[in-house]
């Protein structure tokens, strides 16, 4: 009978059976529930010679011959086992699988979680029953199977954007043929399938809008205008809100606005952002005190404090009453730059218009303290707030913390922490968390792991940031099993890791030259509904290439360009795969990535041709360089100097005064219309380019001195 339950019986119930001998002295489970443990054990472990053995071998011989060619074991017809030994195996199953719901439970739970691997670092962990049924819940929710309506139908239609996206005519045709029909509430599961690919939703979307008997709702509406402000297509945005108004005026709220200057203020585009509340009347939208707050929050948070305050001064009398919001966020956006003079003149001003600071306000302040490192100020405000009967809330204490944690002071952030429960305030998950940052990442892994499981023994359950900052600790010391590990026991408690998990693992696999686990933890993320964002590409790109893998690292690179995620950040990294295909003398390979980022509509700037130019002429490539030349100057866009001058060397090298000449008389066509002489642009050019090769000889000249002065200081320890 041990036989057969140990390979059909997984459950928490058989794992408490089995640690019962290594139940740690204080543990706290009944003494009732030990006695129904060990009875189980002992049944488990008791020699067959009953009436069920002969029958039992057979059954355990057919198991492990054919558990794996099934999807569920059952008996064959002919396996010649009695009646009486059937219905003792349907018996034993049956009450090892069945819910328990007894007095025993608890004690049986308590001691599985004991015996697991992550939580036998602390001898007396015990998990409230509070906690250990939420978990359960949590995880019997996480693992069931997707039984809505939309399920199967999001991960159609996501499969069929991934791979026609670059084809509308047969995307079109493709999303015919699925049977799939538009409705309410599909589109908007879709975009969140998309994630960061925006460009597949938009896609989706724009397919949707043509269906007959459909129309988009307010929510997604307002799901694309977000999804397109953060790829920075603002013109198709403006594009977007002109068509709610023609078709669907009473789409247009303050809140979509308030997305459109959100985004616009996350891109420190500041005149755009504010040319949004000038716009809003002209769309039948007045603007009030609530939209002039949420510009000026999204403008300070975005480091543009600076032109927040200008705008809030010419405005407060005109058009705005202030309040006490719009005055926070002016004090939360100089507190975050750390300039703590204009922060107290804001907390003056706020007083004058007869405003007093609330628990916000003051945490505000504090965090500015932190910021800039002056702790005994903090302190002093602390005392403060108790004084005038704002009594410092959990936030408060967090922010003190988290500055300690930051600088290596982690004897004097468990002191505030301890201070902070003998004064009633209890902590909570971001308290924990930041204390288990500040720890692992000054190295200390192992006090990490004991405050995690001070954490649950209290009830509280930790979050995917919890994880993040030790499997950040992990990846320092470079310890993929460790990290792979601890996504386990995240999937294991209901916590399915998040995006940035994912991409720590990954990166550290790259690092390691595992790339092999890096794409099996990729076909992970997409299995669990998750879209690989940009940073994840990236990740994945750079591994490839450092492996030498290029024809996996375009594939990854088209990808992305296909799901609309490049943009000005990713040059570096399109600069780095470009050199390294043209060096490995892949010059067909490298003009199907350019073809692909110039065919997908990617809006490319200077930078980007430039990238692409440089590459081709470095490599040697001299008459294809001057070729993609002419193409970025028919696309409108002129060539920087040095890249003229550049050519121009090659090109009387070569010997080739065509098309030298051509370029020549592009050029000074394009400098006449900037206003510009091609005289001073030639001299600028040639000047740029001496310039720069006398950087690179300098540098050549410091790296060589520093490996001198490192052979000496080693000569010198030797010795």
């Amino acid at each position: 009978m041990l036989k057969i339950a140990t390979h059909f019986r997984s459950s928490l119930h058989l794992r408490a059976a089995y640690s019962l001998h290594n139940l740690p002295e204080n543990t706290s489970v009944s003494s009732k529930g030990k006695s129904f443990l060990h009875s189980k054990y002992t049944l488990l472990n008791s020699p067959q010679n009953d009436e069920f053995s002969d029958d039992v071998e057979k059954i355990y011989r057919i198991s492990r011959k054919f558990h794996s060619r099934v999807p569920k074991l059952e008996l064959p017809e002919n396996s010649s086992v009695s009646l009486k030994g059937q219905s003792f195996l349907h018996s034993q199953t049956t009450l090892l699988n069945s819910p328990q719901n007894d007095e025993f439970s608890a004690d049986i739970e308590k001691n599985y979680r004991i015996s697991r691997k992550f939580h036998s670092r602390v001898e007396n962990t015990s998990v409230s029953s509070k906690g250990k049924s939420f978990l359960h819940s949590k995880y019997a929710l996480l693992n069931s199977p997707p039984n809505d309506e939309f399920s199967s139908d999001v991960e159609k239609i996501y499969r069929i954007l991934r791979k026609f996206h670059s084809r509308v005519p047969k995307l079109e045709l493709a999303l015919l043929e699925s049977g799939v029909v538009a409705r309410s509430g599909l589109t908007e599961r879709v975009l969140n399938r998309c994630g960061d690919a925006g460009n597949l939703g938009f896609r989706f979307f724009v397919w949707a809008s043509k269906q007959p008997g459909y129309r988009h709702s307010y929510d997604v509406y307002k799901a694309m205008v977000k999804i397109l402000g953060k790829m920075r297509q603002f013109g198709t945005v403006w594009a977007l809100v002109e068509e709610m108004r023609k078709d669907n005026p009473q789409f247009l709220t303050p809140e979509v606005f308030i997305v459109l200057m959100r985004r616009f203020a996350s891109a420190r585009m500041v005149k755009k952002a504010i040319e949004v509340l000038d716009e809003m009347p002209k769309y039948g939208v007045e603007p009030d005190e609530y939209v002039f707050g949420c510009l000026l929050d999204a403008l300070c948070k975005n480091g543009s404090v600076k032109e927040a305050a200008k705008l809030f001064d010419e405005m407060r009398f005109s058009r705005f009453s202030p309040t006490i919001k719009h005055f926070t966020s002016l004090l939360y956006g100089w507190c975050k730059e750390g300039k703590l003079m204009e922060a107290k003149v804001v907390l003056v001003k706020m007083r004058e218009a007869g405003f007093e600071p609330d628990i916000v306000v003051y945490n505000n302040l504090l965090n500015g303290y932190a910021v800039a490192r002056k702790m005994a100020d903090a302190y002093d405000l602390l005392v403060e707030m108790r004084r005038k009967g704002c009594n410092p809330n959990g936030t408060s204490y967090t922010i003190v913390i988290q500055a300690l944690c930051l600088q290596d002071k982690m004897e004097e952030a468990m002191r505030v922490f301890l201070d902070m429960e003998r004064s009633g305030c209890e902590a909570d998950v971001v308290t924990y968390t930041t204390l288990i940052s500040g720890f692992c990442k000054w190295g200390k892994i192992e006090k990490g792991y004991e405050l995690l499981d001070n954490m649950l023994q209290k009830g509280y359950n930790p979050n995917q940031t919890t994880y993040l900052h030790i499997m950040l600790a992990h990846e320092k010391k470079e310890e993929l099993e460790e990290c792979l590990e601890l996504v386990k026991e995240m999937e294991k408690v209901s916590l399915p890791p998040d995006l940035n998990i994912y991409n720590v693992v990954i990166r550290l696999a790259c690092k390691l030259g595992e790339i092999d686990e890096g794409v099996r933890v990729w076909n992970q993320i997409e299995a669990n509904g998750i879209s690989p964002g940009v940073d994840t590409f990236i990740i994945m790109i750079n591994g490839f290439v450092e492996q030498g893998r290029l024809v996996e690292a375009c594939d990854h690179f088209k990808e992305m360009i296909g799901r609309g995620l490049l943009c000005a950040p990713q040059y570096g990294t399109l600069k780095d795969l470009l050199n390294t295909l043209l060096r490995a003398e892949k010059l067909e390979l490298s003009k199907d990535v350019w073809s692909c980022i110039t065919t997908k509509g990617c809006e490319l700037n200077v930078s980007a041709w430039t990238i692409w130019i440089h590459a081709l002429f470095s490599n040697g490539h001299v008459k294809e360089a001057c070729s993609y030349c002419l193409d970025m100057m028919d696309a409108g866009l002129m060539p920087q100097p040095d890249t003229f001058a550049k050519l121009m060397r090659g090109l009387r090298k070569l010997y080739n005064r065509q098309i030298a000449a051509e370029i020549t008389e592009k050029v000074r066509k394009m400098a006449e219309e900037r206003n510009m002489t091609f005289k001073m642009y030639k001299r600028r050019g040639e000047r740029d380019l001496i310039e720069k090769a006398k950087e690179k000889l300098d540098g050549r000249k410091r790296r060589a001195r520093r490996r001198r002065w490192g052979g000496h200081h080693s000569q010198a320890k030797t010795l």
